[in-house]
């Protein structure tokens, strides 16, 4: 099965990071959790206390097949560190399948790589996307190639499915 990294730290929206890598685990994939320095204690907006298994400084892009960002106020944070969006930003360039919910997508704003592609994200993010250049939609999960945006905690039984079916090919 596919190796898929996680990228995160503190305020993340729990059931954002909790609900998709449970799927990812139930259908088999590895999951590793990525920080800033493995080890480190990460505590999500409502109190779920995670644990970096690795840190950025420490992979690869290449060593996954895949990359998921979860919500909350986490992806603000990692996209001020250019280790987090080089990482992000290699993903979309090699086309590997990339997951993305809520607050997720504004890293792809700091990878210069939005223009023409197609995504959703939470309300506030969808005009940053725009003016970076995305096709932006209104609906719970979108897909362009294996880039699979959604816009919240509401939608994550689609945004599983689709990241689920992405890995199967």
């Amino acid at each position: 099965m596919s190796k898929v990294a996680v990228i995160v730290t503190n305020d993340v929206e729990d059931i954002e990071y909790t609900s998709p890598v449970e799927a990812l685990k139930d259908a088999s994939h590895e999951v590793v959790t990525i920080e800033n320095q493995a080890g480190n204690q990460i505590i999500g907006k409502h109190g779920t206390e995670l644990t970096a298994d690795k840190g950025i400084g420490d992979v690869k892009p290449d060593e996954f097949d895949g990359l998921l960002i979860p919500g909350g106020f986490s992806p603000d944070q990692l996209r001020a560190d250019d280790r987090f969006v080089h990482f992000v930003k290699d993903f979309l360039i090699d086309d590997k399948p990339t997951f993305a919910i809520c607050h997720g997508p504004q890293l792809f704003i700091q990878t210069g790589l939005t223009a023409g592609r197609t995504m959703t994200a939470y309300l506030t993010v969808r005009p940053d996307l725009y003016y970076a250049g995305a096709r932006v939609k209104d609906q719970p999960v979108v897909v362009d190639r294996n880039l699979i945006t959604s816009r919240t905690p509401d939608d994550l039984d689609d945004f599983n499915g689709a990241m689920l079916d992405v890995l199967k090919k």
